[in-house]
C-alpha cells in the first residue's frame, strides 16, 4: 500500500465486496451453506469498510475540507445506516436458512450503488487530493489497527 491511493484501494474493496455478494446470490438456491460463507465474508467486509470510513476517512475528509454536518459525509453516514438495515434484513434470512432475500438484496444494491458512486467520485478523490504521502500511509496503518471484533459479527459467531 506504499503508493496506493485511497481511491484505488477502496474501489478494489468495493469490487471485492460486489463479487462476494454476487456469489452469495448465485449460490443461495443451489448450495445454501456455501452461499452463507460468501455472505459471511461479504458482511464482515462491508462492516469493516464502513468502520474504516466512519472512523478514519470521514473525520479526515471533514478535517481537511471543514465540511462536517452538511457535507457529503453527513449524507454518507445516513446511507450507512440504510445499508446496515438492509444488510441485517438479509442476515436474518441467512440465519433462518431462507433464500428468499431477493427484495432485500435489491434494496441493498440500490443503496450501495449510489453510495459507492458518491464515494468514488467525491470522497476518495477529495481525500487523495488533500493528503500527503505520509498522511496516506497513516490512513492505511490506522485501517490495519482496527480490531477484527469491531466488524466480524455474523450468523451466531
Amino acid at each position: 500500500m506504499n503508493n496506493t491511493t485511497i481511491a484505488a484501494y477502496y474501489e478494489v474493496d468495493h469490487n471485492r465486496l460486489d463479487e462476494l455478494f454476487e456469489a452469495f446470490h448465485l449460490w443461495k438456491r443451489k448450495d445454501f451453506p456455501k452461499a452463507k460463507e460468501f455472505f459471511r465474508e461479504f458482511k464482515f467486509g462491508l462492516q469493516r469498510h464502513i468502520v474504516w470510513e466512519e472512523e478514519i476517512l470521514f473525520p479526515l475528509f471533514e478535517e481537511k475540507t471543514g465540511m462536517r454536518d452538511c457535507g457529503p459525509t453527513a449524507v454518507m453516514r445516513m446511507e450507512h445506516r440504510q445499508i446496515k438495515a438492509a444488510l441485517e434484513a438479509i442476515h436474518e434470512k441467512v440465519k433462518a436458512k431462507n433464500p428468499d432475500s431477493d427484495t432485500d438484496e435489491e434494496q441493498l444494491i440500490s443503496i450501495l450503488s449510489q453510495h459507492n458512486q458518491k464515494e468514488e467520485n467525491i470522497l476518495y478523490p477529495g481525500i487523495d487530493h488533500a493528503l500527503q504521502n505520509d498522511e496516506r500511509k497513516q490512513v492505511f496503518q490506522k485501517m490495519k489497527e482496527i480490531p477484527e471484533e469491531r466488524f466480524q459479527h455474523c450468523c451466531g459467531g
